[in-house]
């Protein structure tokens, strides 16, 4: 039997030719915070953030780094007992302490024997040298991707959301990285107040210029209690919200101008029900991304398609 081959560089492949066996993120709140939340850079955080979207019911930061994943192990290894687990440093800026804080917890996740590598998300304004060389290190034995969340590639939507660094210090620490011999991912957030359909796809032909490895995508989500949820209902002019239809057609898109060797690892995000303004699509993960399959077919299209011509293109007016 012939194995589909999916019309996008698929994450669930990228693993498998990585690993020999069954993998699964472990997400681990290490209690840290950020710069644009305690007055290094900035307060108030990113206006779009609330950290409660993304951490799941055993990910409490008042636990230890060894109590969540083995809570989280425990949960995913009575239906596969033979799996390796990746200890996920998602919330806040995973690389913001001291250096032997931070390698106090990376080693508290690696001494589990489950435990066979680290994802760690971080800021591109947030990775010193030092930390840099000891990643690299360690990826000479053991898997190690950092994912840093740029968020937009456009330096006024940067200032607008409150991220606290600009885009070339995105693209800065994405090449340093990557040039260490370690994983780089990177994650976008698509319909930030303030961006056209055209600065959107626009993102797809700057990022394929950059040596990342994954890409995660979400849609813009309002979430309760975030600044952007305030302006949101004071200026809903300055929003598009997407249908999901218009949402995939915008995703295939983006994905016919990226570097078909971008591995991407997620379209949309799902924040909790509760939490979540708008918009309120109610389809799960792996229904959304069945939708973009089906609408890939449709269209009779992949990812990278068109990256060439609007790479060069690009090129031409940059220079």
């Amino acid at each position: 039997m012939t194995e589909y081959r999916k019309p996008y560089n698929d994450f669930g492949n990228f693993l498998k030719q990585v690993f020999p066996c069954k993998v699964q993120k472990i997400s681990v709140n290490a209690g840290f915070t950020c710069p644009n939340r305690d007055g290094s850079k900035g307060w108030g955080g990113c206006t779009y953030c609330n950290n409660q979207t993304f951490s799941p019911e055993y990910c409490h930061r008042e636990k230890t780094v060894a109590q969540q994943l083995e809570e989280g192990i425990c949960f995913f290894s009575r239906k596969y007992p033979e799996m390796k687990y990746l200890a996920y440093f998602q919330a806040y800026t995973n690389t913001y302490d001291q250096l032997d804080v931070l390698v106090k917890k990376y080693e508290e996740a690696l001494a589990f024997p489950e435990v066979a590598g680290l994802i760690i998300g971080t800021r591109p304004d947030c990775m010193p040298d030092d930390l840099l060389d000891y990643f690299a290190g360690l990826a000479k034995d053991t898997f190690v991707m950092i994912e840093y969340g740029l968020e937009s590639t456009l330096d006024k939507t940067l200032l607008r959301i409150n991220r606290g660094h600009t885009h070339a210090e995105s693209e800065n620490a994405i090449r340093r990285t990557a040039a260490k011999g370690i994983y780089t991912g990177a994650h976008l957030i698509l319909g930030l107040p303030g961006e056209d359909r055209e600065e959107i796809l626009h993102h797809a032909d700057t990022l394929s210029a950059l040596p990342l490895d994954t890409l995660k995508l979400h849609q813009l989500q309002l979430i309760k209690q975030t600044r952007m949820a305030k302006e949101f209902a004071e200026s809903p002019e300055y929003f598009h919200l997407y249908t999901v239809g218009e949402y995939i057609d915008l995703v295939i898109d983006f994905l016919e101008r990226l570097a078909p060797s971008i591995v991407v690892e997620r379209f949309v995000s799902q924040s909790p029900k509760e939490l979540l303004i708008a918009p309120d699509w109610g389809l799960k993960n792996y229904v959304f991304t069945a939708e973009v399959n089906k609408r890939f077919a449709e269209r009779e299209t992949w990812q990278g398609r068109l990256q060439k011509k609007h790479l060069d293109e690009w090129r031409k007016t940059s220079q």
